[in-house]
């Protein structure tokens, strides 16, 4: 995973990048600029996985470097959560007609055998623990350094993206090559979160144990699709479907009323955190209702946490003067974060944006728009004569709030074209004070998270996971668990 560890952190110092001698884009649109910028993300992302990626020689088949950075910060690894988030953006592009990528999407999957095999400090496959290390070196060995581990997220994410590639081989009639190449790994990966999600682990920027939002969110998705998915390919899962509802109920104890405490650890921090509104496009799905229980991008719960986090990072960076409620401004990681300097995250920035052209989709879909008392301080940062009710898409008042709506988004997005270097290079972060690029360069999870974003934005979304069949909470939460059995994959011929 991408950031500070909390076990490394002091000894990380802020670094500016070799890309920031260049100036900054200035096209005369944003449409231009996404144009552009896609075109170069997603070469930043071929750049960073191997055999032939360009920047990170010597890497595996199919393994996703998280940066060519060596040296403060080394990211020259490959986390299991920044693979499987940039995997999942591939094979959106791959299904959205892009058949250069599908050869790659299969490196990966044949990499993932191996690495599910590699017995590790978090354990092995065995037990299943294993499945909860983090990160490994990039020829597919174990890192037994000191790190923040187990993280559980990370079977989680690549779950979802195995599931995403394994309904397109099934759709083309290659059940045969799901059942060989896909149903074993990802069997692991559902049997591991049914086991242990209801331990702790760290979180996603690596720095608190304690339970997760993201975590938890990201799991709960991949128990509810994973159960469907098996019964498609006449399996089971029962641990799915003992333990996804007992996961949602979870996760309705991290919201306050007003906004989502990130994590439920003994921080000593507010709780607003980017981890939340990355948790909301992780979950989003085109085919839901504005729902709550979920956390949907257009949810009230959802979008009264996005001005909460949002706001937390108004006046803290000098990037962001002047730039009063309801107007984009360039986003953190959490308001208390110091590593590299504390800086704004270009994926943190470009979340804020997805979610809200998640929600764009969500309110078109359904034909309406609903302001609730939950949501309501976030429409009037946009229009301040907003007033609690429901509105058709025929009215005009839906037309002036999307609009708004569409321009805040596209606000975010401005913000990180105004710190994109003339290259077209996303480091992970961008100073406070001037918005020079900082820490590693050319991070993979900036140029996934900038595909994200322009596809959404574009009216490109993915399929249905299933969340209108996957909200029903139980009137109480056991903590539970189901104990899986695991075996060792292999992939075979595609």
């Amino acid at each position: 995973m991408v950031g500070s560890n909390i076990l490394t952190l002091a000894l990380l110092a802020p670094a500016a990048l070799s890309s920031a001698v260049h100036p900054y884009r200035r096209q005369s649109g944003l449409d231009g600029f996404i144009q552009s910028e896609s075109s170069a993300a997603l070469q930043g992302i071929l750049n960073n996985i191997g055999a032939n990626g360009s920047a990170v020689p010597g890497a595996a088949a199919g393994v996703v470097v998280a940066s060519p950075s060596k040296s403060n910060p080394d990211y020259f690894y490959t986390w299991t959560r920044d693979a499987a988030l940039t995997l999942k953006v591939l094979i959106d592009q791959f299904l959205a007609g892009n058949n250069s990528l599908e050869s790659l999407i299969q490196q990966y999957i044949t990499a993932q055998a191996k690495l599910q095999t590699i017995s590790n400090p978090s354990g092995d496959l065995a037990s299943g623990a294993g499945l909860g290390e983090p990160k490994f070196n990039t020829n597919i060995s174990a890192f037994t350094g000191s790190w923040g581990r187990p993280q559980r997220d990370g079977p989680a994410l690549r779950a979802t993206a195995l599931v995403a590639y394994g309904k397109h081989l099934l759709s083309s009639g290659k059940q045969s090559v799901v059942k060989a190449n896909i149903w074993p790994l990802l069997q692991n990966d559902l049997n591991y979160v049914a086991q242990y999600w209801n331990q702790t682990g760290f979180d996603l920027w690596e720095e608190v144990q304690g339970s997760s939002f993201f975590t938890i969110a990201a799991q709960h998705r991949a128990l509810a699709e994973g159960s469907a998915f098996a019964q498609s390919l006449s399996q089971s899962c029962e641990g799915c479907d003992s333990q996804a509802p007992q996961l949602l109920c979870f996760l309705q104890d991290f919201w306050n009323g007003t906004a989502v405490i990130s994590n439920l650890a003994d921080d000593g921090r507010s709780g607003l955190d980017v981890n939340s509104i990355l948790s909301s496009i992780q979950i989003f799905d085109p085919s839901a209702s504005c729902d709550d229980i979920t956390f949907q991008p257009c949810s009230a719960r959802a979008l009264s946490n996005h001005k909460a986090v949002v706001d937390s990072f108004r006046s803290i960076y000098a990037v962001n003067n002047g730039k009063e409620a309801g107007s984009a401004v360039a986003i953190g990681r959490y308001p208390e974060d110091t590593y590299q300097g504390g800086n704004p995250w270009y994926l943190a920035t470009l979340a804020a944006a997805e979610q809200l052209y998640d929600a764009l989709h969500q309110w078109k879909k359904q034909g309406s728009l609903t302001i609730t008392q939950t949501s309501l301080p976030f429409f009037q940062d946009l229009d301040s004569t907003a007033r609690v009710g429901n509105y058709s898409s025929s009215s005009a008042t839906y037309a002036s709030l999307t609009g708004a709506v569409k321009t805040y988004a596209d606000g975010f997005v401005s913000v990180v074209q105004q710190y994109t270097p003339s290259n077209g290079s996303l480091a992970e972060q961008f100073a406070r004070d001037n918005g020079i690029p900082v820490s590693a360069g050319d991070l993979t999870w900036s140029y996934a998270a900038f595909l994200s974003a322009a596809d959404r934005r574009a009216g490109g979304v993915p399929a249905s996971w299933g969340a209108s069949g996957a909200k029903s909470v139980p009137s109480q939460c056991q903590g539970g668990s189901a104990t899986g059995s695991y075996s060792t994959p292999s992939v075979g011929s595609w």
